[in-house]
């Protein structure tokens, strides 16, 4: 109910007397109505409002106090109503416009074929049809591992007494994998990438490899629980395709050990978001002296391939972290042959069981329910789309685009990343603690970054995709080899490119529509919304644009500060590793980000006793605070040109509450209890609950506009903020 004030109410009795006294007729009486109206709240009742309504409706729990628990007010009623499907592992409202998107994605891959369709779209829809071929995949069985495993020289655990360790040398195994389109990056990674330093050019580049877990599970060894689970993979892997049992526990924990110590050797997220620590640009010639176990030129030559190129050892490459490699050089020494080969097959073993029959597919499944908690497996059709879709993401999204997307929401789109932006520039321009000439290099990087929304043009000509793809050969009944067709495909096509200059704006670069994301590059300065994010919860035309700039308005702030985070401010605004930073600025910035890390930290999954990472989640963490505070900001400034908006039937709530309301829906989600714990515990996000309280308990507008008292959890005294 609005409460009148006296004044208006004394007055308005003097007038309605006045008008039965006199029995004024009814131009008087339209007035006093016209009055009475005017100060009642203006409500949109159209389908998109009321659709708008009910959905904040459906998520909120009405009973929660908005400045003690604004997640659960928010999204209290997702978490109790929302199931997650026995084959998932959590449903948060990016998954919920995935599942939809992936729908639409099936009905593509598996509508007829028509005249219109070129090659690349019917080997599209071939990759999917291969993949849906159960009865094909359980003709095939495992039998095309074990050919390459026997290639490979065999695996000990299965070949026992009969393995031959005098025929056994890993550098040429490594050659071997890379041939048959397996990865060579198992004891340290080998890659064709931007040189940060110069981004128009690429580079060979040796780091760290990738893990099979996260280095905080791995270093924990069997006393982790996901390691243990990981390594009951391994045994059963084994154990299915004909090892001994006697001997698969031993030697397969001797294989986990050796792993173990790779793990060890390298270096924690932590060490890693400093760009500037881990640059090392040396010749090949250099890195032999550094490490000389090897013959670098010659393993480069053998790993690129004459097809592709050839170096020689005044070859500029850069090495990420070192201290890797030379950890690599004593643990090489000392490990048993045996050993390494065993990890060497194990992880061709664990690349392809995905691709196989039934009994494979369960080993790979089963460890998924192991470490998510998920009762079932994922369906097949889900992982087929995302496997066409995976490979193919030009052309399917060509196919996505023009059927599903709408494309009225480029427009707002573009209106609202000016608005954000701008507030971004008077962030910088007001800011107290940033010199003068940084601030201007602030500036210029601001307004250098280049926004791609839904999809590029080019995504639509035909020539262009076929020219994208060409030299794939995939079939609609050989799953298996297609994907060894397609790793051999991308490997030849992105590492062909290491001597042409990097052309950032071309169109294959921002050419996947279908997905439900959004990205800001460092190394282009840009940021990227496709098609598939801009609908749902995040953006729709027919809703009050309060809520779009609470969604993806967040979204698009988000990205934007991602250039001004711990990491993406060591870029300049060409998308090179600078530092562009006044000392002074710089200690101060840092100062800053210390207390987003140190609030962060202190956040507690209770129940599962496990905390945050502030320093992991730091740049997503920052981004969020940076976000939504321009998403409100802008969107205050839309008001003042276009007027102020109806609000949502059935919410006793204005535009600013609701603003807050519909950011945080954004962020409503619920896991399994396994899968939040290893979000808390190795994520680079936080949880949805973290995102909205630490974000809200930051923003002084959000305090005053819910009328917060100082000290409550969502307007504490001391509060955060980096930009």
């Amino acid at each position: 109910m609005v409460k009148l004030p006296l004044i208006f109410i004394l007055t308005f009795s003097i007038l309605v007397e006045t008008v039965i006294s006199l029995s004024i007729e009814q131009p008087c009486q339209d007035f006093i109505e016209t009055y009475v109206e005017s100060e009642k709240p203006k409500i949109c009742n159209t389908p998109g409002c009321v659709k708008a309504a009910y959905t904040l409706l459906q998520n909120m729990d009405s009973t929660a106090e908005p400045c003690e628990d604004f997640y659960q007010y928010a999204c209290g009623g997702f978490v109790e109503k929302v199931r997650i499907p026995d084959s998932e592992s959590s449903k948060t409202q990016f998954g919920l416009i995935s599942d939809e998107l992936q729908k639409q994605l099936r009905d593509i891959l598996q509508s007829d074929d028509t005249k219109e369709d070129n090659k690349v779209f019917q080997q599209a829809k071939d990759h999917y049809k291969a993949c849906m071929d159960l009865e094909k995949l359980e003709k095939i069985g495992h039998s095309p591992l074990l050919e390459n495993l026997k290639l490979f020289g065999g695996w000990p655990v299965l070949d026992g007494d009969k393995w031959d360790e005098s025929e056994f040398d890993w550098e040429q195994l490594l050659y071997k994998f890379r041939e048959n389109g397996y990865s060579s990056d198992l004891l340290f990674d080998f890659s064709i990438g931007t040189d940060l330093m110069n981004s128009t050019w690429r580079t060979i580049s040796f780091d760290q490899p990738g893990l099979s877990l996260s280095r905080e599970y791995m270093i924990q060894g069997l006393k982790n629980e996901n390691v243990r689970h990981y390594f009951s993979l391994m045994k059963r892997t084994a154990l299915a395709f004909g090892a001994d049992p006697e001997t698969v526990e031993k030697e397969l924990e001797e294989v986990l050990n050796f792993e173990i110590k790779l793990s060890n050797a390298t270096l924690p997220k932590e060490l890693r978001r400093n760009a500037f620590k881990l640059y090392h640009p040396m010749t090949l010639a250099d890195l032999g002296h550094l490490i000389p176990w090897l013959n670098w030129t010659e393993y480069t030559n053998r790993i690129l391939t004459k097809e592709i190129a050839q170096v020689d050892s005044t070859e500029r490459v850069i090495v990420y972290g070192p201290e890797y490699l030379t950890n690599l050089t004593k643990i090489l020494a000392e490990e048993p042959k045996r050993n390494i080969a065993n990890y060497m097959l194990w992880k061709v073993a664990l690349s392809t069981l995905g691709y196989m029959d039934k009994s494979s597919r369960d080993l790979i499944e089963q460890y998924s329910r192991d470490a998510s908690g998920k009762t079932d497996d994922t369906p097949r059709w889900k992982t087929c789309v995302s496997t066409a879709a995976g490979s193919f993401s030009a052309a399917v999204g060509q196919l996505y685009v023009t059927k599903h997307f709408n494309e009225g929401a480029k427009e707002k789109m573009m209106e609202m990343v000016d608005d954000i932006k701008d507030e971004f520039k008077m962030i910088l321009d007001e800011v107290k603690w940033m010199d003068e000439g940084t601030k201007v290099k602030a500036h210029t990087k601001l307004q250098s970054i280049k926004d791609y929304i839904g999809y590029p043009q080019e995504l639509l000509n035909n020539t262009l995709i076929e020219d994208l793809y060409d030299g794939i050969e995939v079939t609609n009944n050989t799953f298996y080899q297609n994907s060894i067709n397609m790793g051999k495909w991308s490997i030849k096509y992105s590492w062909s490119k290491l001597r042409d200059q990097i052309d950032k704006t071309d169109w294959k670069r921002h050419a996947n529509p279908a997905v439900v994301n959004a990205y800001y590059s460092g190394i282009e300065n840009s940021i990227q919304f496709p098609a598939g994010i801009l609908q749902g919860i995040f953006f729709d035309k027919d809703r009050p644009t309060y809520m779009n700039y609470a969604g993806i308005g967040w979204v698009i702030g988000h990205e934007i500060t991602h250039g001004f985070d711990d990491k993406g401010r060591q870029y300049n605004q060409e998308g090179n590793l600078e530092n562009w930073w006044d000392d002074d600025t710089k200690a101060k910035f840092l100062n800053k980000t210390k207390c987003i890390i140190d609030q962060y930290s202190k956040y507690e999954v209770k129940e599962l006793d496990v905390s945050l990472n502030g320093v992991t989640t730091q740049g997503e963490n920052i981004a969020d605070n940076g976000g939504a505070k321009e998403a409100y900001k802008a969107y205050q400034k839309w008001v003042s040109r276009h007027g102020e908006e109806q609000r949502l039937p059935g919410l006793d709530l204005n535009q600013k509450q609701l603003f807050w309301l519909s950011g945080a829906n954004i962020w409503c989600s619920t896991y399994r209890p396994k899968t939040l714990k290893t979000t808390v515990q190795v994520g680079s996000h936080a949880p949805g609950m973290f995102r909205v309280q630490g974000t809200y308990s930051n923003n002084k507008e959000f305090a005053k506009d819910f009328n917060c008292p100082i000290g409550s959890t969502y307007n504490p005294e001391d509060k955060c903020e980096v930009w």
